[in-house]
């Protein structure tokens, strides 16, 4: 379905613009979900020009892959004539009545009918500021739709999120906020009610007397690279548990919906965060533990102290592992263990449901040693991977009566990995819809600093002793005895 709007992006001139907006909606345009009726306009400080503008826009197409002949086409050509651009200071009143003449102009030139979608690629503290004077300078329509996308970080801890909502809900209301979580954009994210809830036979071993425990990994073989700055003032657990991680969360243990539908999806997942136990220091202190990646074994690859924009004593972390334990009565009880890192084994994110053991082996009587029942274990790969694996038990085919574990498995193909929309992409076409099944609640968002809020404080009190593991491994050792004290492992382990 074509549809009709204005984008105004705020940081139009920023590494998110190009690197993931330009070449979202270019794909939305190459489908056809945008047509000749929509509009662009792109502000930051910068003193660019229309015409310059357009050569960037074209220029973060070709980067994002397409061919040269495509990327030269009428077709990229004419996409980008749909761009203008003005210089902008959020916080000039001026500036805004500029910007409202301008998309009045293009609401009527290109017959919009007062559709707009204000995108605010910058950073959290100009929010408030740029909300306000959108009400107050008038751009916000009386006809069409409004609606606000923000990205994260949501604050640094609850009282900064509420602040920054405070702002926001001052000028628009919370059905017309959409809280990016890129995450939840991904399609294997979005597949997991599906795997869940189309399942009989996966939905009636999803509980507390099947699951031993639920394993989710985010693991990057990168460094903090050019974002060292940013790190230093958030650490992976603000930037990867309190969002992405406690997302997967909520979908993984939350109760079935009535219809998958944005409203129910949202109750559920609210309730989910909210049966997540919130920690005391005390807790806190015994089930999460944080790293710092020094060098790598043969000395190629720096420690994150010696980063470019980073404190030569930081207490910043770069791996967060925990445990956290809901009271969902269907999973009471049932553990889950989280770890994210940077300068890791390998780049990959997956999520381990590991079943309980059979109450009775009853090869044990054969005279086999290898009689032995390995737990099966059900993995969801979301990237760069995508795909699932069950690990079951069979015989062997020896003489005698051994096991041996197989595993059933689906990768997507290249060519099926091809045709899934990127994450922005799909987010961008929700958002057009009005579909906010896939964006954050404030309610979400609250709780999720709620669990985190005690964690981070309790780091804040102790000074911990970076850097405590080496480049290309998985993690400190802290975060394998976090399992090992309930005789637990990790399932995913590239080093074994």
């Amino acid at each position: 379905m074509t549809q009709q709007a204005l984008f105004i992006i705020f940081g139009g001139t920023g590494d998110l613009a190009y690197r993931k907006l330009y070449p979202s909606l270019f794909r939305l345009y190459e489908k056809g979900y945008l047509k000749d009726n929509f509009a662009v306009i792109g502000t930051a400080r910068r003193p660019w020009t229309n015409d310059h503008y357009h050569e960037v826009v074209m220029n973060a197409i070709a980067d994002d892959g397409h061919e040269a002949d495509r990327t030269n086409s009428e077709l990229v050509r004419k996409f980008a004539s749909h761009f203008y651009y003005q210089s902008h200071n959020v916080n000039d009143t001026e500036h805004y009545v500029a910007l409202r003449k301008l998309a009045d102009k293009l609401d009527e030139k290109y017959e919009l009918k007062g559709n707009r979608i204000y995108y605010l690629a910058m950073a959290p503290r100009f929010f408030g500021t740029i909300a306000a004077h959108l009400k107050s300078e008038k751009l916000i329509t009386d006809h069409g739709f409004n609606r606000l996308i923000i990205e994260k970080p949501f604050g640094r801890d609850l009282k900064t999120a509420k602040e920054l909502n405070d702002a926001i809900s001052a000028a628009f209301s919370e059905d017309q906020i959409y809280r990016i979580d890129h995450y939840l954009g991904k399609e294997a994210i979005q597949s997991i009610a599906a795997l869940r809830f189309g399942n009989q036979v996966i939905a009636s071993l999803w509980n507390k007397e099947h699951i031993d425990n639920i394993q989710i990994t985010l693991a990057e073989s990168l460094g903090v690279e050019e974002r060292a700055g940013y790190y230093e003032t958030a650490g992976a657990l603000r930037d990867m548990v309190q969002n992405h991680i406690l997302q997967i969360i909520s979908l993984l243990t939350m109760e079935r919906p009535r219809a998958y539908t944005a409203g129910e999806l949202r109750d559920r997942k609210v309730e989910a965060l909210q049966n997540i136990k919130i920690y005391s220091e005390e807790e806190a202190r015994q089930n999460f533990v944080r790293g710092q990646y020094g060098e790598d074994a043969d000395q190629e690859q720096q420690a994150y102290r010696n980063e470019e924009g980073t404190d030569a004593q930081s207490q910043i972390e770069t791996f967060v592992a925990g445990k956290l334990v809901t009271t969902n009565e269907s999973l009471a009880g049932v553990p889950i263990y989280v770890r994210t890192g940077k300068r890791l084994a390998q780049k990959s994110t997956q999520i381990n449901v590991v079943f309980k053991n059979v109450d009775q082996n009853i090869f044990k009587s054969v005279a086999d040693a290898d009689a032995k029942l390995l737990q099966n274990v059900l993995t969801l790969y979301i990237e760069p991977d995508q795909g699932y694996r069950f690990d079951l038990n069979v015989k062997n085919g020896n003489q005698s009566y051994g096991t041996m574990p197989i595993h059933l498995e689906y990768h997507k193909s290249a060519a099926e990995k091809a045709k899934v929309p990127e994450a922005y992409e799909k987010l961008i076409h929700d958002a057009l819809d009005g579909n906010r099944t896939n964006f954050a609640h404030w309610h979400e968002v609250a709780q999720a600093w709620r669990i985190v809020d005690v964690i981070r404080q309790t780091w804040d009190s102790e000074e911990a002793e970076f850097p405590n593991y080496v480049s290309g491994t998985m993690g400190p050792q802290a975060a394998n005895e976090l399992l090992a004290r309930d005789h637990r492992t990790w399932v995913y382990n590239p080093n074994r």
